[in-house]
């Protein structure tokens, strides 16, 4: 009898057991709760007993908006260039360093553009030698044709070697002009005052005319480079102001269209669309950027961004009823000034409280 009621009462504790953990998974997935909190769900809380400011929720018709991705590029850019063949001695800038025009950037060997500076100098003495002599030629020429004691052909030849060593000496000079500015061209100055953003040599490298060695932005202002898909292009204008989203700076700009290419791009099937901004402090050649193209209109609920409240990753909003205020859980979209777009969780006409952040 024993042995049965221990039996017993251990089948009894076994079964409130099996219950409890029942019990306990159930409540743990939520099933006591009523599922879990979704975008437009009232959320139980006491209601606040302070007062606050308030905002609307508003059902508005905006305009409907396509993304097109691009790249920020300065508006103007200078590509410094050797204008003499020379090996690389020196850099003396590095990128994001900010120069004057006539800053020296970069040295060239001389020594080639100084032998020719000698062969130009040795050329010039021949010429004037050479001019020198035939100057004599010609006075001789003429005392002796004063006196009928040569042809005039003998004179006619004197006067022709004059007048071509001086065109001797004149190109012999202009020679040496050329070669002591070849001279100077291995010293690579600034063209302008700007902000170094790209080296593209280093000491040891070949310099040749048309290669670039260093790129220098010399305007403040950005533009967005951006490509847009061929059915949107007739949407977009010369001209036209459209608003640029900068991510990194998390940051909206309005951009002028400057230049619209006019050839789309067969790969892509899209058009390179170049949109200047105003001057924008941390902004810099080579980010990424959005563009966005008006398609259309859309009926979006635009609640004031003071209205927010985030529970960490959760944004709600205080919504006022004739009971008090209630908690409401909402979904965003995109920023649109001092109000933010709700994709689910409000309908518009909705009295917020604003600056509620307290009443988490």
């Amino acid at each position: 009898m024993a042995t049965e009621k221990r039996g017993r009462q251990k089948l009894i504790g076994g079964a409130i057991l099996t219950v409890c953990l029942i019990g306990l998974i159930l409540y743990s997935g939520g099933f006591f709760t009523g599922g879990d909190i979704k975008p437009g769900r009232v959320a139980p809380a006491p209601t606040p007993q302070k007062q606050y400011q308030t905002g609307q929720a508003e059902k508005v018709d905006w305009p409907a908006v396509e993304e097109a991705v691009g790249t920020f590029r300065s508006r103007t850019e200078a590509k410094v260039e050797a204008r003499m063949p020379g090996r690389v001695l020196q850099v003396r800038v590095a990128p994001g360093a900010t120069v004057k025009e006539g800053d020296l950037l970069v040295v060239l060997d001389e020594e080639e553009a100084k032998a020719r500076v000698g062969q130009a100098r040795q050329a010039l003495a021949a010429a004037q030698a050479a001019a020198e002599l035939a100057r004599q030629e010609y006075g001789r020429a003429m005392r002796l044709k004063q006196r009928n004691a040569v042809p005039q052909q003998t004179l006619d030849r004197a006067v022709e070697a004059k007048n071509r060593s001086a065109a001797e000496v004149a190109r012999a000079g202009k020679g040496l002009e050329e070669a002591r500015v070849s001279m100077a061209y291995s010293r690579v100055t600034a063209p302008a005052a700007g902000q170094v953003t790209r080296r593209l040599v280093e000491p040891g490298d070949m310099a040749l005319p048309g290669r670039t060695l260093l790129v220098i932005e010399t305007g403040g202002a950005m533009r967005l480079e951006a490509r847009v898909r061929e059915g949107l292009i007739g949407r977009i204008r010369l001209g036209q102001e459209l608003e640029v989203n900068i991510p990194a700076l998390n940051i909206s700009r309005k951009a002028r269209v400057e230049e619209i290419v006019p050839a789309a791009d067969p790969a892509t099937r899209t058009f390179l669309v170049k949109a200047a901004l105003p001057q924008t402090p941390g902004l810099y050649s080579g980010m990424f950027g959005r563009l966005l193209a008006p398609v259309g209109k859309e009926t979006v609920v635009l609640a004031p961004a003071r209205a927010l409240i985030r529970v960490g990753q959760l944004p709600m909003v205080l919504v006022k009823t004739g009971q008090g205020w209630r908690k409401v859980f909402v979904t965003l979209g995109r920023e649109r000034g001092e109000r933010v777009e709700v994709l689910s969780g409000l309908s518009g006409g909705e009295t917020l409280a604003l600056e509620a952040a307290d009443a988490r």
